[in-house]
């Protein structure tokens, strides 16, 4: 029994070891450059919001398992903080993250929001309402595009639901990077636009 225990302890070690210190990748895959971005934004069907009835995060599973242990969230944690040590659960218990929404650095992981660029409710108004779940998990749990950001957690609450029309980051700087990355979420995903938030989208692109 003293021998199990000991190599049971003996491999959360291994596991700590070879997750941890990890340096960072800084942010998500990168959107296309603004050219492109006008491109796609002139690409995305027009249409009012659609209704919210019948939503319901749930309906967008997420976190889901990355890799042994790793859920989305943790990955993301991983991928954007600066050397990150995560434990034999993966998740992080040091480290940094720089919020590009607001310009701020913090020390500790439960600061931190993990940010869908295009929010689920935004999805499910402009489109993923006739998605199937399985289509909604892919896009909850997109690691392949600028959908999800390490952010700080009051920032990400405050923008809440909202599409760039009512909202936009405080970090007058990112926003060019926001709107890229919003219009890369949109077109890949086929989801609409209504026409406030176009406009919105053409004057934080003209920042570029």
């Amino acid at each position: 029994m003293k021998h199990s225990r000991a190599l049971a302890a003996t491999a959360s070690a291994i596991t700590f070891v070879l997750l941890g210190a990890l340096p960072a990748a800084a942010s998500p895959p990168p959107p296309p450059p603004v050219t492109a971005a006008l491109t796609s934004l002139e690409a995305l069907p027009i249409a009012p919001p659609g209704s919210s009835a019948g939503y319901d995060r749930e309906l967008f599973p997420h976190w889901t398992t990355v890799s042994g242990t790793c859920d989305t969230r943790e990955t993301v944690l991983r991928r954007d903080g600066d050397q990150v040590t995560t434990d034999a659960a993966c998740r992080a218990v040091s480290g940094s993250w720089f919020s590009p929404y607001d310009g701020i650095t913090w020390t500790r992981a439960s600061d931190i929001d993990i940010d869908h660029m295009v929010p689920l409710s935004e999805a499910w108004k402009s489109g993923a309402s006739q998605w199937t779940t399985e289509r909604r998990r892919a896009f909850a749990n997109d690691l392949a595009s600028s959908q999800l950001w390490a952010v700080t957690d009051n920032v990400n609450q405050a923008k809440g639901d909202k599409d760039p029309a009512l909202w936009r980051p405080p970090l007058a700087s990112f926003q060019c990077t926001y709107a890229r990355s919003w219009v890369d979420v949109k077109f890949r995903w086929g989801l609409a636009v209504d026409d406030a938030e176009k406009t919105a989208l053409a004057e934080m692109l003209a920042t570029c």
